[in-house]
């Protein structure tokens, strides 16, 4: 009964704000809301493209705004209110900034890099309004970490951010994966990407979500740091064994332009390979040594 009446009490605390669209964070989410969309319009009447990065920015433009939708939904009905008894809501909504900036500026980089010529009109606005999205994303959390000096509990911090990144990273990789198929070496390296992947934004939530946490029958800690050590084992193996079996007696092309290329490609899923290494084997010693709030047993 103590907890149903908690909740009633909270949930009395909610009222409708519209105000708070007039605030400078509620006009930021606007922004960025309405770029995104014109964004994705914009590139949607371009014309589909079989490209899996202009796949992965259409996913961008469409995931962004609307989790920010649903964020200024929630503040505006002051249903964070609710959401405290078991989220961390002033970290979540910072650390969803921090991930979307991370997607919306490299879908403005990977989309100039594709798309963009000079006498492309309709695809250099595209572009444009692309690094905008990016910029719009970028300043919420300059505003968050720099301006208001928001603290965090877990994912707008250093340990939550890692995972974040990785997550990222491997993202990239799948978006590049490519030639792989006649290769069995090269399809286990594939292996070895997706194990880590799905565990990634379970430990991100289970860590979040503070009342689930305390129910699990395990210590989260220390199954991070065995996944950590599993995800380290797994990544050294695909750097060897991708750039061996990708690029033996297989030099880059002499005609292999910079905006589209097979075997630029092909080298992408190489460097973020070397890059998801280095992440988890420094979240593995930070964990290990328990420094700058990553937990260790």
């Amino acid at each position: 009964m103590g907890i149903i009446n908690s909740i009633k009490e909270t949930l009395s605390k909610a009222v409708f704000t519209p105000s708070s669209l007039l605030s400078r964070r509620g006009g930021l989410h606007m922004a960025q809301i309405l770029l995104s969309l014109v964004t994705f319009l914009l590139s949607a009447f371009r014309g589909q493209s079989t490209h899996s990065y202009w796949n992965y920015a259409m996913f961008t433009w469409a995931f962004c705004p609307i989790m920010t939708l649903i964020i200024t939904i929630i503040e505006m009905f002051k249903l964070d209110i609710v959401l405290i008894l078991c989220l961390d809501w002033p970290d979540f909504t910072t650390g969803m900034a921090m991930s979307s900036t991370l997607m919306t500026v490299s879908v403005a980089i990977t989309f100039v890099n594709f798309y963009a010529c000079l006498t492309c009109f309709y695809s250099l606005i595209i572009c444009l309004f692309a690094i905008l999205v990016g910029v719009a994303y970028t300043l919420e959390v300059v505003k968050d970490k720099i301006c208001d000096k928001k603290k965090g509990s877990y994912l707008a911090v250093l340990p939550g951010f890692f995972k974040v990144l990785e997550a990222f990273v491997s993202c990239m990789i799948f978006v590049s994966l490519t030639g792989y198929r006649d290769k069995p070496a090269l399809i286990i390296c594939v292996i070895a990407y997706i194990i880590p992947f799905p565990i990634l934004p379970l430990i991100i939530a289970t860590n979040m979500l503070k009342k689930l946490k305390t129910c699990l029958p395990f210590n989260l800690d220390r199954f991070v740091f065995i996944f950590l050590v599993i995800s380290v084992v797994l990544y050294i193996f695909a750097a060897i064994v991708w750039p061996i079996f990708m690029f033996r007696n297989n030099p880059r092309p002499s005609d292999c332009p910079p905006s589209y290329c097979i075997w630029a490609i092909q080298f992408m899923v190489a460097f973020f390979t070397y890059v998801n290494l280095i992440l988890f084997s420094i979240d593995l010693v930070f964990t290990l040594l328990g420094i700058c709030g990553f937990k260790r047993t």
